[in-house]
């Protein structure tokens, strides 16, 4: 990865600054971001270049603004469809509420590049703090955090390197728990199923976690079926019925979220295989669909409320060290058993 270039974690960036990186007057470097005047293509390759590379910003709030602020946080999230995000964006809410602070929304669907476009687009509104999910970002997007001069708080993982504040789990902890509790219950032919991949970084350190905690068992993962897709009942159920189809030897199934082994779970029912005896299942993150199922899918809560919540206290300065930069937040996971592993032996 890149080096950033870092000016001063609580100091905005500024035309100036782009100038002396570019080697242009100031006036010139307005005149590129602005798309503005007759500036040769070289010059403004240039510019664009240094602007990249040190994170700059433009302002797009008025001038007269003292603080140079608004009363907005900006939530980055990868998509509103899973249903792991809208009780994280509860958590941030519920903050928030009574401290004149609003959350902003946007969606990245999983992409780095969208990732980017957006937190440039809400930075150049100058928001009071960043709240975005994961670790993983591209060069450009890391240098826009590092000198927005805001608390940035990253959520939901903690296996990696932060630009600013963290907030989360480790994933790669919840897949070495996880492999342990179908270890100790007798299960020894295990596959993996997952979506999203391999764009949603958690679910992949979940499963090699969990492959390393097989490995030190003497097991190893059997089978994989991946869609880059997002979750759904309906891709569970044919990805169960794909996997299980080129081996039907297999006792156990570890899916990549709740939605997708809720489908699978529903194949099984479907197909009268006898879970958890014939083959156990769980997913991950604990959602309330799961209370809906004929059986409880063995899953493990992801702590998505406290997320929020611990992430907006620090925007807000409401947690124990107030408004302090680089704090770093890891809550436990809880393995839910649920009806679909067996009992350990």
């Amino acid at each position: 990865m890149a080096t950033v270039p870092r000016i001063d974690t609580r100091r905005t960036l500024t035309l100036r600054d782009v100038s002396e990186a570019s080697g242009v007057s100031e006036m010139t470097v307005s005149r590129v971001l602005r798309n503005r005047g007759d500036v040769s293509t070289a010059t403004r390759d240039r510019v664009l270049k240094a602007a990249k590379t040190l994170g700059y910003v433009p302002n797009k709030i008025a001038g007269g603004l003292a603080s140079q602020r608004v009363n907005l946080v900006a939530v980055i999230i990868p998509s509103l469809s899973n249903m792991v995000f809208p009780e994280v964006l509860t958590g941030i809410s519920e903050v928030l509420e009574d401290t004149g602070l609003q959350p902003v929304v946007g969606v990245t669907n999983y992409s780095p590049e969208r990732e980017e476009t957006v937190l440039y687009e809400m930075l150049s509104w100058r928001p009071s703090g960043v709240i975005l999910a994961g670790l993983e970002h591209t060069d450009a997007a890391r240098a826009m955090m590092a000198n927005a001069g805001i608390p940035i708080v990253e959520i939901m993982d903690v296996d990696g390197e932060a630009v600013d504040s963290v907030v989360g789990i480790s994933h790669r902890r919840a897949g070495m728990e996880m492999a342990k509790a179908i270890v100790a219950a007798g299960y020894r032919r295990i596959g993996f199923v997952g979506t999203m991949m391999p764009h949603d970084h958690r679910a992949r350190k979940r499963m090699e976690g969990f492959a390393e905690g097989l490995a030190l068992a003497g097991l190893r993962l059997e089978d994989s079926e991946f869609y880059s897709g997002g979750s759904a009942l309906l891709k569970g159920r044919e990805m169960t019925e794909a996997l299980l189809s080129r081996r039907p030897d297999l006792d156990f199934i570890y899916y990549s979220n709740d939605m997708i082994g809720a489908g699978g779970l529903l194949y099984c029912l479907d197909k009268g295989i006898d879970v958890p005896s014939r083959l156990g299942l769980a997913g991950f993150n604990g959602v309330e669909l799961l209370d809906g199922l004929p059986v409880k899918l063995a899953t493990m809560d992801a702590c998505r409320l406290e997320v929020g919540r611990r992430a907006a206290e620090i925007i807000a300065g409401k947690g124990p060290t107030g408004a302090t930069p680089g704090q770093r937040i890891e809550l436990t996971p809880r393995l839910e058993p649920g009806e679909t592993i067996r009992a350990p032996r």
